[in-house]
């Protein structure tokens, strides 16, 4: 198997690790946590060299290619850069969170969703196709919910999570359109070919549209103005979330985005106007608010938007260098935002505040951990000696050769000098105002140091800060000029990261920015004073109201079309399919075709008879329920002999199988519904519907008749052509199922699965009427299980399996499989429930359905997992023939594994919503415990 593809593989697998190693202490479930995204760390680094050297790893295996989705990685100096940050940074905040959780918090639930996070972001920066990379995309909108929600008991971590999810999922549907545009104009999805395709695609006419649509999703990933908002708000997570996703990770995937489509979306006057402007907006907005935020976390939080800000201007600039130093900023960015978040979680942690009008004088307290916050404030300021300064002495550089405004370009770098300013005042108030100031007032806490271990993570982060400020080509020299070769896909400019360059414009705007930041903190009391006269909105209860908004004009069309009328739901649905059906018919000259007419004998005239019979009746006596079921079952009965008169084995044993489970849940339904139906419908109504029916009766009546009597091509031909060849087997039915159609199949358990889970959770909260008579008032039985009926069962129930088993083991050459399978082996247990009831089988029926459904899933999915470690695409099945001197020549199929997945599924799925159903009518009715 490919090294690259376990650089993903390991978090994804360690996400199940802390699940398992909660039950021991934190220390043996933070050092089982890391072990797996360390060894991914470990094979990154094995392959650096070779990235550097600019040999890039690929990994490639087919999986859709007929969609242009396939299983495509790549290691190049972008994503190595990315990579690096997502492990190293994510292994620190492993460490940080294991002392910063508290005993009450679920440690092992917390380290299952950052490893899930982990995996997403790896998958994001090593995607080499689009459409592969926007489904991690997506992912890490989801698992980031769960991590900012991880303290669900708060109102402000739901509904800051919701809001995370609401815009960067929205924006994620934008990318995903931008994605499929991209994709039509190049014919492929693959990256490489994308980032060769750059002019073409910017001559192309609909540039702008996909420009638009990617930058949407770039710009609410990473909080661009307007889309700034939901940031600050997601700040109600854990610290160690914050200093992971919103310093170093999930907002960085937006600016990992607009990187890697550089050479294929830049260079162009209206990426420059889109890109450049938003970026010295969020910068300048970014940079102002925080100085006037009095939350630790809230200044960090506005001060990462601005920093973000900054580097999507670099981005959009069109100079040599602005994509280089874009991408030494995201390194320095990472470093010292990383710091600061862990540092303000420490003081959070060990004062039991955030409020800077409190924290003050904590240099006296605390001061190991008041030196490394006040190191990464500086370097976040840009102080000399410092990584901030470097990346910032770039940036001003690069904002004084940008020409795009022509004559007005002279406002950039004007205004950055000025987001620069504001970044030393605010970065000055937090270092003055925590660490000096006077005493604390009023904490909750006495102020300390954090355990030992705690700071850890700190002090490599400002260590780094440190090294890469003094000794920025060694450290990152190499890394930064690998990833900026991958961004601009060509040759790199030349460039020089030296600590020094002499007296220049832009050391002269480092000390304006420096001079004026420290000026205006000293004087910040009237801008305070000013910045009172404003109100400042609640971007929270703004959202919330537009949410409200959408909710009620929905509900409102909600009610136009939906009155509770299931007739009217069916007639509407009905009379829409009348009016596109009937316009294409009345073109068809005659319904009868070419194809000649198969022989009727009297026993198919018979057998429709019985169906016309059996359904009329079914719908005249639909008062009398016992009756109505019983004709049901015969209409049901007859159309599996019309499956198999035509050749259809399989499909005649699934519905006899079905049939007779679906008669069982009517009969559990039944009983708890009123046993006095409602009033019939009136004469007029009875006519309407009549009228409806009989109309789409006879258009159906129609097609089918015009297409059974004509000549049919389809893909069935290379299914019987290739079934025993490509498959392994003869029961063409099943191989489809198991080989060709596998991930359909895959799907279909998965779906039957959650649909029993969910319908147990419903069950669970019923409150239904047992009735404690028959309509006509007769008790029931006292002997709810007859004896006979219970000797008989267990006598049928040793055959019903021993059927199962040979029906499942023959299935892949005969008619069989693992779904019919499953159901008589879900109709033998049930029948057991019902000749002796809860009470008699809950101590010889001890299996959890619910784990059932989830090891068939788990096995189906593995045997198409396994196939990736023979180099095979997703699902591939194997199989061969082997020899026993008694057994004889045999065959053993890979699809076996799977159908056994299925066997499961379906068993588990059948019994849980029968078996529970069941149980409302017994003491052991099934209760949603608390918490679930």
């Amino acid at each position: 198997m490919n090294t690259l593809l376990w650089l993903p593989l390991l978090p994804l697998l360690g996400s199940l690790v802390p699940l398992f190693a909660a039950r021991y202490s934190r220390n043996v479930c933070a050092l089982l946590t890391a072990i797996l995204p360390f060894i991914s760390l470990l094979l990154v680094l094995e392959m650096t060299p070779d990235v550097l050297n600019g040999t890039n790893h690929y990994a490639f295996a087919e999986w859709i290619p007929q969609l242009g989705l396939n299983i495509a990685f790549r290691l190049d100096g972008l994503s190595l850069l990315f990579t690096i940050l997502i492990l190293g940074i994510g292994l620190l905040v492993i460490l940080y969170a294991r002392y910063y959780l508290s005993s009450n918090d679920s440690i092992g639930k917390f380290y299952a969703f950052l490893m899930l996070f982990m995996f997403s972001m790896l998958g994001v920066v090593l995607s080499d196709n689009l459409l592969q990379m926007w489904m991690f995309w997506e992912l890490t909108s989801i698992s980031s919910f769960l991590l900012i929600s991880f303290w669900g008991h708060k109102s402000e971590a739901r509904k800051g999570a919701r809001m995370a999810l609401t815009i960067t999922g929205a924006g994620g549907l934008a990318l995903l359109a931008g994605i499929i545009i991209l994709g039509h104009v190049v014919d492929s999805y693959s990256l490489q070919v994308v980032l060769d395709s750059g002019d073409v695609i910017r001559s192309h006419s609909a540039y702008p549209v996909i420009l638009v649509l990617v930058l949407l999703g770039a710009f609410t990933k990473s909080a661009q103005f307007p889309f700034h908002f939901w940031l600050p708000h997601a700040m109600a997570a854990p610290t160690p979330v914050s200093a992971y996703l919103h310093s170093a990770t999930m907002v960085k995937a937006g600016i990992f985005l607009m990187a890697r489509m550089h050479p294929v979306l830049a260079d162009t006057d209206l990426w420059f106007l889109i890109v450049s402007l938003t970026g010295l907006t969020t910068l300048l907005l970014g940079a102002y608010t925080a100085l006037f935020k009095h939350d630790l976390k809230g200044l960090l939080a506005y001060s990462t938007i601005s920093h973000l800000g900054l580097i999507t201007l670099l981005l959009g600039l069109d100079t040599r260098l602005s994509t280089v130093a874009a991408l030494f900023h995201i390194i320095n960015h990472a470093t010292f935002k990383a710091s600061l978040f862990m540092a303000a979680g420490i003081i959070d942690h060990e004062t039991g505040s955030r409020d800077m009008r409190q924290l003050n004088g904590l240099w006296k307290y605390m001061p190991h951990t008041a030196t490394l916050a006040m190191v990464a404030a500086s370097s976040m300021a840009g102080v000399p000696l410092l990584n901030g300064f470097l990346s910032k002495e770039m940036f001003f550089t690069e904002t004084l050769h940008q020409e795009a405004l022509g004559s007005l370009s002279w406002m950039i770098p004007v205004l950055a000098t000025m987001g620069a300013v504001f970044a030393v005042a605010y970065s000055t108030r937090f270092i003055h105002d925590v660490f000096f100031n006077g005493e604390p007032i009023n904490l909750p806490k006495t102020p300390h140091e954090a355990p030992r271990y705690m700071r850890v993570p700190v002090e490599i982060l400002v260590a780094l800060c440190l090294l890469v400020g003094i000794f920025p080509g060694f450290i990152v020299g190499d890394l930064l000029y690998s990833a900026s070769m991958a961004a601009i896909n060509g040759p790199v400019p030349e460039y020089s990261l030296a600590i020094w360059h002499g007296f220049n414009y832009p050391l002269l705007m480092s000390f304006v920015a420096t001079a004026g930041g420290l000026i205006i903190y000293y004087y910040r009391q009237p801008l305070f004073a000013f910045q009172s006269n404003f109100a400042e909105p609640d971007a929270k209860q703004i959202f919330d109201d537009i949410m409200q908004n959408i909710i009620k004009r929905a509900t409102t069309l909600s009610n136009l079309l939906e009155n509770g009328s299931l007739q009217r739901y069916n007639g509407l649905l009905i009379g829409l399919a009348v009016i596109m059906m009937a316009a294409p018919l009345m073109d068809l000259n005659s319904t009868l075709g070419r194809r000649p007419e198969l022989p009727y004998t009297l026993i198919d005239v018979t057998a429709a008879f019985l169906l016309v019979v059996g359904a009329l009746t079914t719908v005249i006596c639909h008062r009398k329920r016992m009756l109505a079921l019983i004709t049901l079952s015969i209409v049901g009965f007859i159309v599996s002999l019309a499956f198999a008169r035509f050749s259809a084995p399989d499909l005649a044993l699934t519905q006899l199988s079905v049939e007779v489970v679906t008669i069982v849940l009517l009969m559990l339904a039944l009983f708890f519904l009123p046993q006095r139906a409602q009033k019939q419908s009136n004469p007029r109504r009875i006519i309407r519907d009549l009228s409806i029916s009989a109309v789409m009766g006879g258009l159906i009546g129609t097609i089918c008749y015009a297409i059974l009597t004509r000549p049919l091509t389809s893909i069935s031909d290379f299914f019987i052509e290739n079934s025993k060849n490509g498959g392994g087997g003869t029961n063409v039915v099943n191989v489809i199922l198991v080989d060709f159609r596998g991930f359909d199949t895959l799907g279909e358990i998965t779906v039957l699965g959650i649909a029993a889970l969910g319908i147990y959770k419903l069950i669970s909260r019923m409150g239904l009427f047992m009735p404690s008579s028959d309509l006509y008032g007769r008790p029931w039985s006292n002997d709810a299980h007859p004896m006979m009926l219970a000797v008989l069962s267990q006598s049928l129930l040793p055959i019903a399996l021993l059927v199962s088993a040979y029906i499942f083991l023959r299935g892949h050459n005969m008619p069989g499989g693992g779904f019919i399978a499953g159901l008589i082996t879900s109709v033998a247990i049930i029948q057991q429930y019902i000749a002796h009831g809860v009470d008699w089988m809950k101590h010889r029926v001890k299996i959890d359905y619910q784990i059932l459904i989830g090891s068939g899933i788990g096995i189906a999915a593995l045997t198409g997992v396994g196939s990736w470690f023979f180099d095979r695409p997703f699902l591939t099945s194997w199989f061969d023939y082997f020899y026993w001197p008694i057994v004889g020549k045999f065959e053993l199929a890979s699809a076996m594994v799977f159908d056994l997945g299925v066997y499961l599924t379906v068993i588990g799925a059948t019994m849980l919503i029968l078996a529970n159903l069941g149980k409302l009518t017994t003491s052991e009715r099934p209760i949603q415990k608390e918490g679930e």
